[in-house]
């Protein structure tokens, strides 16, 4: 998997905090603060049990010059934008969200992030396991929705993350993301169920 290049979280990684964001230690204090929250750990022992335990720099703080949140890269691990965060509450998203990314990593044998449809399920899985969606985060998003907010986001975000793939065109993506829906959406391990 050498030959396939890894997300580009962030391209410069300064400490200085923009538009009213953290800078890297702040947020680096966050990060550490995430991990000692229930669904973080319990993301954290599962990872151990696939055989795929993380060092203590696998989650790390950085500036990112693009304007999104974090970021799963194979062989560097979790990146959190910290110049884009402002509560703690938005890292521990961040936090879990990316961490099912790397589960679904590490389970998979083959996932190829350069594969429209691979990206997709594991974009999918995080959506509608991480809370990402929840009904009040809609909300204070300004999306409001009685019935079916929550498949409408993660499609949402799906479409998004996987646009932004160099390998996916938005036709790419959207077929991607429907051919696999069903499948992934379903997938809740290591959940025994959606929490």
């Amino acid at each position: 998997m050498a030959d396939e290049p890894a997300p580009e979280p962030g391209s410069s990684r300064f400490s200085s905090a923009v538009n009213g964001g953290k800078t890297l230690e702040e947020c680096q204090d966050m990060i550490q603060r995430s991990l000692r929250i229930p669904m973080v750990k319990f993301l954290l022992k599962h990872l151990e049990q696939a055989g795929c335990g993380i060092g203590d720099r696998f989650i790390k703080a950085v500036h990112c010059d693009k304007q999104i949140a974090g970021g799963y890269a194979r062989g560097e691990g979790i990146l959190v934008c910290g110049n884009h965060m402002n509560i703690q509450d938005e890292v521990n998203q961040v936090v879990i969200h990316e961490l099912i990314h790397a589960f679904d990593d590490c389970r998979a044998a083959n996932l190829n992030w350069a594969n429209c449809a691979h990206h997709a399920c594991s974009e999918i899985r995080a959506g509608h396991l991480s809370g990402d969606c929840h009904y009040k985060r809609e909300l204070l998003r300004g999306f409001v929705k009685i019935r079916g907010h929550e498949q409408d986001c993660v499609r949402r975000r799906v479409m998004k993350s996987v646009i932004a793939n160099p390998y996916c065109s938005e036709a790419a993506a959207k077929d991607a993301m429907e051919a696999v829906w069903d499948v992934c959406y379903n997938d809740t391990q290591p959940f025994d169920r959606a929490p």
